[in-house]
């Protein structure tokens, strides 16, 4: 048997870091995909490829024993970077949901680079959690894969919002609030005239890391952290607003303010920095960060300036690339 499903990368359009501590947060689901293909073997062996995942075409072979997990990888261990950690505990996830087991071919394929703020971790974890839930017999609902891709995330981060897993699972752009065991969603709608770029530089700190160092900020000074929290979340409340009117402009300048704020946290970089000013300049209505942070994308908000702020990304040390939003969630591609 053999399976592959496809899930969308996201982008953060406001409430990053925030959202981790119970505020809301505006998320899309954009057009660049992972596709994770599983495919059963005869013997209990997981054995993961991918020419995306920075492995430098290592091929890792994992034994399985009683629940354990014995790396095979001779000289190049040290190699195997934090997306395979991923990929191995949304395989050990599903195996104890469903309390089956089966060996695995797991192949990986992105169009969009590994760790860049767009939701690869989640998207790694929601198409592999799926893949492998599909080669074990199961149907793929989503809830159940939401649920199982953010317990993936929690594992190997310590700590996640289900942001990301809920809006690489269900797609589209997604309001969204931790409220308990699951969040309060609302769908929303994009205006045609929202039309943004991102700009990607090369990340310096994983996400773990990052969530680590915010964390270690607000147990420093947690009244001052907890109102840069607060304010996160009344802007998010405004530029749901905003979308819902069509008002790009003031949806723009709450992108701003969330960029200050999260600069403010420490998690943002002086290559992000100058492509977040670069955009600003270049005629982008907002411009900010997206993502963990420490590297990674900004997203600017440029309906009629699409050429001019790629450009300028371009000449800030950025790449540029057009994006579109809302787009479909988890799907099968063929099994």
């Amino acid at each position: 048997m053999r399976i592959t499903v496809s899930v969308p990368g996201k982008v953060t359009l406001l409430g990053e870091h925030a959202v981790v501590y119970g505020k809301p947060a505006l998320v899309s689901a954009i057009n660049r995909r992972i596709y994770v293909t599983a495919e059963r073997r005869s013997d209990s062996s997981i054995k993961v490829s991918s020419p995306d995942l920075k492995l430098q075409g290592l091929t890792l072979k994992i034994n399985r024993s009683l629940g354990d997990f014995e790396f095979e990888a001779g000289e190049r261990k040290s190699q195997i970077l934090e997306p395979l950690r991923y990929i191995l505990k949304a395989i050990e996830v599903a195996s104890e949901n469903y309390d089956k087991k089966s060996g695995a071919n797991i192949f990986i394929q992105s169009e969009m680079p590994i760790g860049a703020g767009l939701g690869t971790s989640a998207a790694i974890s929601v198409g592999t959690v799926a893949a492998y839930s599909a080669l074990l017999g199961h149907d793929i609902v989503l809830d159940e894969i939401a649920r199982m891709g953010h317990a993936t995330e929690v594992a190997v981060q310590g700590i996640a919002s289900p942001m990301d897993t809920a809006i690489t699972t269900y797609g589209g752009t997604l309001y969204i609030k931790p409220e308990g065991t699951k969040p309060l969603m609302e769908r929303i709608e994009i205006p045609c005239d929202f039309t943004s770029v991102l700009g990607y530089t090369q990340r310096e700190e994983t996400t773990s890391q990052i969530l680590k160092k915010v964390r270690a900020a607000k147990d420093r000074n947690p009244e001052v952290v907890g109102l840069i929290m607060d304010a996160i979340g009344l802007l998010v409340e405004e530029a749901r607003s905003c979308i819902k009117k069509g008002d790009p402009a003031s949806f723009g300048a709450l992108m701003n303010i969330n960029h200050g704020l999260l600069d403010s946290l420490g998690v943002s970089t002086k290559a992000l920095n100058d492509m977040v000013y670069a955009s600003r300049s270049a005629g982008a209505l907002g411009s900010k960060m997206t993502g963990a942070g420490g590297g990674g994308c900004i997203l600017a908000l440029c309906p009629d300036r699409v050429k001019e702020v790629s450009l300028a990304i371009r000449l800030a040390g950025g790449m540029p690339f057009d994006v579109s939003l809302s787009s479909p969630g988890l799907r099968v591609e063929n099994s």
